[in-house]
């Protein structure tokens, strides 16, 4: 009694084992965290370019540091296309790729956002554009200035009146708005656009329906004439194609509507004509291009990589069509100020929707 067991020489074997193994782990642990404490020393000793005070040095580390931020981009996208070609080759799904979070898709919920299934839709039938964009009317834009004209307001009409078919052009005079508002009713046009100018520049675009309104008043900014865009073309007579995007609330459709009430709804086709106003972030975007059919050849390869060659020694190529676009220009955008029930009336005009200051409360609200 009281006297100990002794251990047998494998019990003694598995505690001995046990015992390295703690110390491998405890060796790695270390070497993990002495790793850790290197990167961190890593990232305090790296110099931010906001730290230098010599400017080619600071301008140096900031080229250094986006060239490595490319490399690695470049790396996940090869990683991520091998990833894709491994999975098609063998029959299975590609990882599904990752969504980019941007302003737009993270935009504020807005109750207002029409959907296909909306009374909007159904009461499209009965507003005021309904007439033209059933082709019961045919457009018909009076175009004029505002009292005192600018160098670049005649220039900017004069490309106004190339995109816009079936426009015309009036001197503005001393006339008031409402005479010539009325003059337009009894002239049979459909709308009538004002390019305002400020300092010599056109800087507001003000759009009205007629004869029953309604009046939108945009911002202009940024315009970019034809002459000023390089490798410009030059468009031809025929009706264009519209393009309409992102015009998604209650707002949106009923501005979308009244821009395409400008344009005839029968394009010509064979003109390769596109008209587009993309809509994004309430900045509408307009752009004006013509498609280009061309032909290139392409020398065709053998899976070896050598040219097939025909009995004479020629190269045999093959032709391929490729599109283009070019644009025509103007460039400009546009940016909604207010829309105002009926024709233009300064003093006893309803609003529908006016900008105000105290509605930029977030960067990810938006009306249009």
């Amino acid at each position: 009694m009281g006297t100990k067991r002794k251990k047998s020489e494998s019990e003694a074997m598995e505690e001995y084992d046990d015992v390295v193994l703690d110390k491998k782990e405890k060796k790695k642990k270390m070497k993990k965290m002495e790793k850790e404490k290197e990167k961190e020393k890593e990232k305090k000793k790296e110099i931010l370019p906001s730290m230098i005070k010599n400017k080619e040095k600071r301008s140096a580390v900031h080229a250094k540091l986006k060239h490595q931020k490319k490399v690695e981009k470049r790396k996940k996208l090869k990683a991520r296309d091998a990833e894709e070609k491994r999975a098609l080759e063998l029959g299975e799904e590609p990882p599904p790729r990752k969504i980019p979070r941007t302003i737009e898709n993270t935009r504020e919920l807005d109750e207002t956002v029409c959907k296909p299934d909306d009374e909007l839709f159904a009461g499209n039938d009965a507003d005021e554009f309904s007439s033209v964009l059933k082709r019961e009317r045919i457009p018909k834009i009076l175009i004029t200035t505002s009292r005192f004209n600018s160098t670049r307001g005649p220039a900017f009409i004069s490309e106004l009146l190339e995109v816009i078919p079936n426009a015309h052009y009036y001197k503005r005079g001393t006339y008031d708005l409402k005479k010539i508002v009325e003059y337009a009713k009894k002239q049979d046009f459909t709308s009538l656009i004002v390019v305002h100018t400020n300092r010599r520049e056109p800087d507001a675009l003000l759009i009205i329906g007629l004869p029953d309104g309604p009046t939108a008043h945009f911002k202009l900014s940024r315009l970019v004439l034809r002459k000023e865009i390089k490798n410009h073309g030059n468009p031809t007579s025929h009706e264009p194609e519209l393009v309409l995007t992102n015009f998604t609330t209650c707002l949106g459709h009923r501005i979308g509507r009244l821009i395409q009430s400008l344009f005839p709804q029968e394009p010509n086709f064979r003109g390769r004509r596109v008209v587009t106003f993309h809509n994004q972030r309430d900045y509408i975007f307009f752009r004006h291009h013509r498609y280009i059919f061309e032909t290139k050849e392409s020398k065709q390869s053998d899976s070896e990589g050598k040219n097939r060659k025909d009995g004479k020694g020629k190269k045999n190529t093959q032709q391929k069509v490729i599109a283009r676009l070019q644009e025509c220009g103007p460039r400009f955008t546009l940016k909604l100020r207010s829309l105002q029930h009926e024709t233009f009336d300064t003093k006893g005009g309803e609003y529908e929707w006016v900008h105000k200051p105290e509605m930029d409360t977030s960067r990810r609200r938006f009306f249009l």
